[in-house]
Formats: C-alpha cells, sequence, structure tokens
C-alpha cells in the first residue's frame, strides 16, 4: 500500500516556464505523481493536451486516477518521445531524479535508511536488480559505476567489500544490509550524509540508465518540440545538470562543419548553421521551499526555448 506522499518540487515556477499557449500539446516527461501534470492541465484550454511518460508501475495507476480526456499517459521512459511527430508539442518538462514514494517505501529498494530488498528498479515488472546485478558482475565494474556515477572516492574499497560477500556466499540482499558494508569501508563523509549516499546513488543511476536515456530524451526532444516551444528540466545532482547544460550550450550557438558539402561555401568562410535553441533561465527553489522540502534543496531548473528552425 503506498502511503508516502510526493511535493512536487519547483511546482509553479516549472509549469509557468512551460506553457506559452493554452491550447497546445505538452509532454509530462516524468510524470511521477502528477503535480506538474495536474497543475497543466488545469490551465489549458478544452483544446490543450498532455502527453505523460512514466516508467514506474505506480506512477501509472496515479495518472489513471486523473479523469480528464486531455491526458494520455504511457507506460514507459521518457526514451519514448522518439515515437512522437516532429514539431508536435509546445512544451517538454523533465523531473529528473527519484520521487518521495519510491524512496519512502522501503521495498522499493532506493533507501539505505529503510530495510527492505535491494531492488531500484523504477519500472519493477521489468530489469534486473541492483542485488541480481552486484551478483554477477566483477569488481572493477562495481568500482567503475560508484566512482563514475556517484562519484565516490571509496569506490575501489567498496567494489573490493561487496565482492567478497558474494564470493562467500553472501551477496547483499536487503538495503541495510548493503548500506552497513559500505559504511564498514567509507571511514570519512560529508557532515551530514550516510557513507552509502553516493553508493545507492550510482547503483540506482546505473540500473534504470538514468543518463544513458537523459542523452537520448534531450535529443528527441529537441525533435518533437515545436518552434517557440520550451524544454524545462529539473535536475537534483551534478551529472545529471551538467548533461542539460551541455546540452543546451551545445544547440544554442551556431555551427561550422567544414566537411558538410551542403554548406554555401562564402569566401573563405562556410556558412554556419542556425541555433537550435535559446537559454532562457537558470532557477534554483526558494528559501521558503526549501525549508517547506528540504528535498527541493539541490534541484536546478533549466528552461530553453526552440528557435524557429525545425530539425
Amino acid at each position: 500500500m503506498e502511503t508516502a506522499q510526493h511535493t512536487t518540487v519547483m511546482l509553479q515556477e516549472a509549469v509557468q516556464s512551460l506553457l506559452t499557449a493554452a491550447d497546445g500539446h505538452y509532454i509530462d516527461a516524468t510524470f511521477g505523481r502528477g503535480g506538474h501534470t495536474r497543475l497543466l492541465l488545469s490551465r489549458l484550454a478544452p483544446q490543450g493536451r498532455v502527453t505523460a511518460f512514466d516508467k514506474d508501475p505506480q506512477a501509472i495507476a496515479a495518472a489513471a486516477e486523473i479523469a480528464d480526456g486531455r491526458l494520455s499517459i504511457r507506460h514507459e521512459s521518457f526514451t519514448g518521445l522518439a515515437d512522437l511527430p516532429t514539431a508536435s508539442a509546445q512544451g517538454i518538462l523533465m523531473d529528473l531524479g527519484v520521487s518521495s514514494p519510491q524512496i519512502d517505501q522501503a521495498e522499493r529498494g532506493f533507501s539505505f535508511m529503510r530495510d527492505g530488498p535491494l531492488d531500484m528498479r523504477m519500472d519493477s515488472t521489468r530489469g534486473i536488480t541492483v542485488a541480481e546485478w552486484l551478483a554477477q558482475v566483477d569488481e572493477k565494474d562495481i568500482e567503475a559505476v560508484i566512482k563514475e556515477l556517484g562519484e565516490e572516492r571509496f569506490a575501489r574499497q567498496i567494489a573490493k567489500a561487496i565482492v567478497a560477500k558474494v564470493k562467500a556466499g553472501q551477496a547483499p540482499q536487503r538495503t541495510l544490509e548493503l548500506a552497513g558494508l559500505i559504511a564498514s569501508v567509507v571511514r570519512t563523509r560529508e557532515g551530514g550524509q550516510h557513507p552509502a549516499t553516493r553508493s545507492f546513488q550510482a547503483l540506482r543511476i546505473y540500473i534504470n540508465r538514468e543518463l544513458d536515456d537523459l542523452k537520448v530524451a534531450l535529443q528527441e526532444a529537441l525533435r518533437v518540440l515545436a518552434a517557440g516551444g520550451r524544454l524545462v528540466v529539473i535536475s537534483f545532482h551534478s551529472l545529471e545538470d551538467r548533461i542539460v547544460k551541455q546540452f543546451i550550450a551545445e544547440h544554442a550557438r551556431e555551427k561550422v562543419d567544414r566537411n558538410d558539402p551542403n554548406w554555401q561555401f562564402a569566401g573563405m568562410k562556410y556558412a554556419p548553421s542556425a541555433m537550435k535553441l535559446v537559454a532562457i533561465e537558470r532557477l534554483k527553489p526558494s528559501n521558503e521551499e526549501v525549508a517547506a522540502n528540504p528535498r527541493s534543496r539541490s534541484a536546478i531548473l533549466r528552461v530553453a526555448q526552440r528557435t524557429e528552425v525545425t530539425v
């Protein structure tokens, strides 16, 4: 039974940044528990519509409770944007990371503070669990994931400890079991941060292909956005935000490809390709929001707008 509540981060800011036409088609690429979608629907005209994506079956169940014919929901990753027509949306919202219900439900296996099966799949209907993955890969693979995706300086010691348990026939099966094992080898940590924080983040990101899917989804979003449409992305850690920031910057400048024979030759210069995005703003949650919802403190909201040029 789901009892955890989710407080939507930067709700007003995200929807205000996203909405440019009340009769448009908008995409909530990460429905979660539907906070952004509900507010968006309340501000759309009868002709407006929302397409929402989510991998989590519980999120899909929450979406089914919204009795509004303007909403369609898809049980899949936001890489499913690839199925949508070019220039068909006036806005695309991505609220990245993990939701409060996912963290707070011990049986989902995301939390190092609650005992549950070592799962961490956002879509519990497919794929392998973290426990299954740890039991079948070698030490170097574990170290690489924890080091690169968790930016954990004790990645080697953690990987060695996990593999030692696996070889002894005691592969971690529970969240608190793994958290305790990590804590036994991570001797120092930033004030107030649990020793397992970075490792759990890394394993969650890896098992759900979060960064790989984000890169694909951003490329598809660029194609799906209509001219003048908005891309709004809320990220919660540096790895996500770096990808979003670099993506916007990459497409917010003119480019020259001297190897492309299709460019017009003008004297000694090739005509540049036009930029595809314009960076609009970067926002952080207000002090009041952080005080009311501490989980919002690391959020960064970035907004970009599609230029007149289509893909």
